[in-house]
């Protein structure tokens, strides 16, 4: 019997039935210890700070994200959200900034809280070169100090992140929102400018005045080019005591040869931020889709989340895009996952398990065959497995107690030199071979 609406689709059999979501992708290896290792390091540059890590989870109530600004699209239109079995109306963080508040305000820790984070984040966005629907970040975040030299800290760690891979073409932008008051003005101000230059936007540019002409400023259509660029400026509004703010933060930066422009119309894309905002792009990226990180202060959010009024600041960085930069950059590649040895078996493979478990323990990277291959086979995968010495143990070799180590192709340069060594002597004359 016919189903109704036609036969089902036969799959091709070169294409799998179930593959990844739109937006999605599999990591696999090396590139996933590649990711790891960036991690790492940035990891041990923000720990040598004071940062300890915080595991946020993966979703929250839907009114955790809500504070992120009733007008961004992040709300509006890319959040995950969905009603639980239990009827909770909750959603798959889209950032993770307001969780780490959340955390603040529910724990109470001591202040200043630093604390960093790696993990995915999810929005329904359209996917591009770097971005994903699943997508990973590293970040901090330190709540509750109110100084321009914490903000200096926090950006002077992500330049240093950035150094710290070989990254040398990474521009920041740096410019302050001011308090709420200031910001406030600032809008009223250019509402009234772009109402006024509404034939020179691009409708795109025109229904995003509607939701919040700050974000006007964010296009990078050439045709809003010359409109935006003639807009008013936030600085015009500054108060004395966030001027002296700013320039501090300027003037710290400069301290520790952290290059950077001021760049009056950045305005980020989340409308908690206040004050120092700032990004950083990759100038070797093309230039629409070049920003790796950013992020400023938010003072205020914890307050929006129940908590009492703190002041914080942080940023976000994202992993794929950096590693793209890196990529442009010819720096930061993928580790190598070849073992110092492979073990060739030809007695069975018990002797081969014994081997590899007690280099591995001693911390030697050891692979194997498996399957009682043949000696031919084995020599095979052990030059496919990038190993730089095959640890050859046949029936000779085991009445005597010895293993053969034979140098392979492309590490050994001049000298192919093979040797017989006491089996007990293995772990040492690997380790001056490999380190000598």
């Amino acid at each position: 019997m016919q189903a109704i609406g036609g036969p089902a689709p036969v799959a091709s059999p070169d294409v799998p039935e179930f593959q990844t979501s739109p937006g999605t992708r599999d990591i696999l290896p090396p590139d996933s210890a590649r990711v790891r290792q960036l991690v790492s390091i940035f990891a041990e540059i923000v720990g040598r700070a004071g940062y300890g890590e915080i595991v946020p989870p993966m979703f929250e109530d839907l009114g955790v994200f809500q504070r992120l600004g009733e007008a961004t699209d992040v709300v509006t239109k890319e959040m995950y959200d969905f009603v639980d079995k239990g009827g909770r109306h909750i959603a798959l963080r889209p950032e993770q900034t307001a969780s780490v508040v959340r955390a603040f305000v529910q724990h109470s820790p001591l202040t200043p809280w630093k604390v960093w984070y790696y993990g995915p984040n999810f929005r329904y966005e359209k996917p591009q070169t770097g971005r994903y629907r699943q997508f990973d970040q590293v970040g901090i975040e330190v709540l509750g100090v109110d100084d321009p030299n914490l903000d200096v800290e926090v950006i002077a760690l992500a330049a240093r992140f950035y150094e710290a891979l070989g990254l040398r073409q990474v521009r920041l932008s740096l410019n302050s929102l001011g308090n709420p008051d200031e910001r406030a003005s600032y809008v009223t101000a250019l509402q009234r400018y772009f109402e006024a230059n509404l034939d020179a936007l691009t409708p795109e540019s025109r229904q995003t005045l509607l939701k919040n002409p700050l974000r006007v400023l964010d296009s990078k259509r050439a045709e809003d080019a010359d409109v935006v660029g003639a807009a008013p400026q936030i600085g015009s509004f500054y108060s004395d005591e966030t001027a002296a703010h700013f320039e501090s933060v300027c003037a710290g930066l400069r301290a520790l040869d952290v290059e950077f422009t001021v760049t009056a119309h950045l305005v980020r894309g989340l409308d908690y931020y206040r004050r120092t905002t700032f990004e950083f792009a990759a100038e070797a990226l093309d230039a629409a889709q070049n920003a790796v990180g950013g992020g400023g202060r938010y003072d205020g959010l914890a307050e929006d989340l129940g908590g009492s009024a703190t002041p914080g600041i942080g940023f976000a960085l994202g992993v794929d895009r950096t590693i793209l930069a890196c990529d442009a950059e010819g720096v930061f590649g993928a580790p190598s996952l070849a073992p110092s040895a492979f073990v060739v078996d030809t007695t069975g493979g018990h002797e081969a398990l014994l081997i590899t478990a007690a280099l591995q323990r001693a911390g030697l990277p050891a692979d194997r065959a498996y399957e009682n291959r043949s000696m031919k086979s084995q020599m095979k995968a052990a030059g496919r497995s990038g190993a730089a010495f095959a640890i050859i143990i046949g029936s000779d070799e085991l009445a005597a107690g010895t293993v053969t180590v034979r140098p392979l192709a492309g590490h050994a340069g001049e000298d192919r030199t093979q040797l017989v060594v006491e089996r007990g002597d293995l772990i040492d004359t690997l380790r001056k071979l490999i380190e000598p």
